[in-house]
């Protein structure tokens, strides 16, 4: 037995106490997006050269050459959590996305952790990215990095209140721009190569005092948590499911086909800028930027500095996108007091969640003055906690009803959730203690509040809604 309605019983039972819904027409955001618009709008949430640009270096700066092998491991583990997602993203579709399928196959109380540690994710990645606009406009002007992540949100915010189908549009055209950018760095570092493909397994990084240093297997394992984070937009698709054009199809195939691409378009100048890099000082600078300019010439490295401070802001419009329909889907199954579920339910003349999109953008704006390390430690524990929920949620998702639901289906199952389960669990266990308390800490606190205040009001309150035109 599953705690999830189907929206309008979830409606009608709280009809008499919150006024934003009717009971017959519960609010639902409409379908206006096909395969094409969702794989754009999902690529762009994965903003492959901006991760590619801001996220990699970090790992650079750790795990030298081992980077590139890295990044392939965690590639392989997302295609086990891209099965995941796409069996239950197209069992389940609906805005609410992992803690809409969590809570319809584990419980309620699963869902509910889920949907804690996704918004913490959907919280902080967007500032993340946001705040290395600075450095890629610094040929043109010499920004604050924390200020200029600020206004990148609050623009990204403003876009977000438009229309879905005209952001599928915009963010397409960035996208074509950090796929150029990705491109040049590749062709310049495979061009420019001081070592062979022998040197992507060398584990080496550059120490202290100008001797090397060697990775571990261990530190190559603590650093899956971030390679995980590197690819983790594709689980945008099943947060548009609600909006995607047959989502029993189209889902799956965006899943899918957005994480082979944006494996591709981050791994090769990876595995470029691990050969071209003149010696291993340069590589764990991470100063992608340099390095292009060595290269080439100044003029190709500000054209590619100038894409990838695209691509952030495309990021940026595509993650405050998700994370308002996240936070709207939450609204409508009552996860907070009346006025708070009223407030954030509410949408715009253009048909999208303005409430909630202003509520993720502003805050994402004051993130962006946080300790960049913290943010990134509570990210890849957050991303690895929520992804072992899901793949704990996959092994249940074939009992009961949803045995006979025509959905998408994974091979290899239930092998296949059961081993990344188990991966996870140890990757998780590798992470350091402070991360793991920061994200431990706020999970502690939603589970009290879920103890006093949800579970009390089980029959109002945290309804999990499927949208009804999906129930055949």
């Amino acid at each position: 037995m599953t705690d999830t309605l189907p929206t309008a019983e979830a409606a009608v039972s709280e009809a008499s106490s919150d006024s934003s819904q009717s009971p017959q027409h519960p609010r639902q955001l409409k379908r206006s997006i096909g395969i094409v618009g969702g794989t754009l709008l999902t690529l762009s949430c994965v903003t492959p050269a901006s991760t590619l640009f801001v996220v990699v270096p970090d790992l650079f700066g750790s795990l030298g050459t081992a980077t590139a092998l890295t990044i392939a491991i965690g590639s392989v583990l997302c295609i086990a959590v891209a099965f995941c997602y796409s069996e239950l993203g197209t069992l389940i579709p609906s805005a609410g996305g992992e803690y809409a399928m969590v809570s319809t196959l584990a419980g309620r109380l699963a869902g509910w952790l889920v949907f804690v540690l996704s918004l913490l994710v959907v919280m902080i990645v967007p500032p993340v990215i946001a705040m290395g606009t600075a450095d890629y406009l610094t040929p043109i002007v010499h920004l604050n990095p924390s200020m200029t992540g600020a206004g990148v949100m609050l623009l990204a915010t403003l876009a977000g209140l438009l229309d879905l189908r005209a952001n599928a549009w915009i963010t397409g055209i960035f996208l074509v721009l950090e796929v150029i950018a990705a491109g040049v760095v590749a062709l310049l570092g495979f061009t420019h190569s001081h070592r062979g493909l022998g040197s992507l397994t060398s584990m080496q990084v550059a120490g202290t005092g100008g001797h090397t240093d060697t990775v571990t297997a261990m530190l190559v394992v603590s650093g899956l948590a971030i390679a995980l984070f590197v690819t983790q937009g594709f689980s945008t698709a099943v947060y548009l499911s609600e909006e995607l054009e047959n989502p029993r199809r189209n889902v799956a195939r965006t899943v899918l086909a957005t994480l082979a691409i944006s494996t591709v378009i981050i791994l090769v100048p990876v595995v470029a800028i691990t050969m071209g890099a003149s010696d291993l000082s340069e590589l764990t600078g991470g100063d992608i930027s340099s390095m292009v300019t060595a290269w080439s010439n100044s003029a190709v490295g500000t054209f590619v500095s100038l894409c990838v401070a695209l691509a952030i802001i495309n990021a940026g419009i595509v993650m405050v996108i998700q994370n308002s329909r996240v936070l709207f889907a939450s609204a409508r199954d009552k996860a907070w007091p009346t006025p708070v579920n009223t407030v954030f339910a509410k949408l715009g003349r253009f048909g999208s969640p303005w409430v909630a999109t202003l509520a993720v953008g502003i805050p994402g704006a004051v993130l962006c003055f946080v300790n960049l390390d913290t943010l990134y430690g509570v990210t890849g524990v957050s991303v690895t906690g929520m992804y072992l929920l899901v793949a704990v949620a996959a092994l249940l998702s074939r009992r009961g009803r949803h045995r006979h639901t025509h959905a998408w289906r994974m091979p290899l199952w239930p092998a296949m959730p059961i081993l990344l389960t188990a991966v996870l669990a140890y990757i998780l266990t590798q992470q350091e203690t402070s991360y793991l308390l920061w994200t431990g800490g706020i999970v502690a606190v939603a589970t009290l509040y879920w103890v006093f205040y949800l579970r009390p009001r089980r029959e109002t309150r945290w309804l999990v809604s499927i949208p009804e035109d999906q129930q055949a």
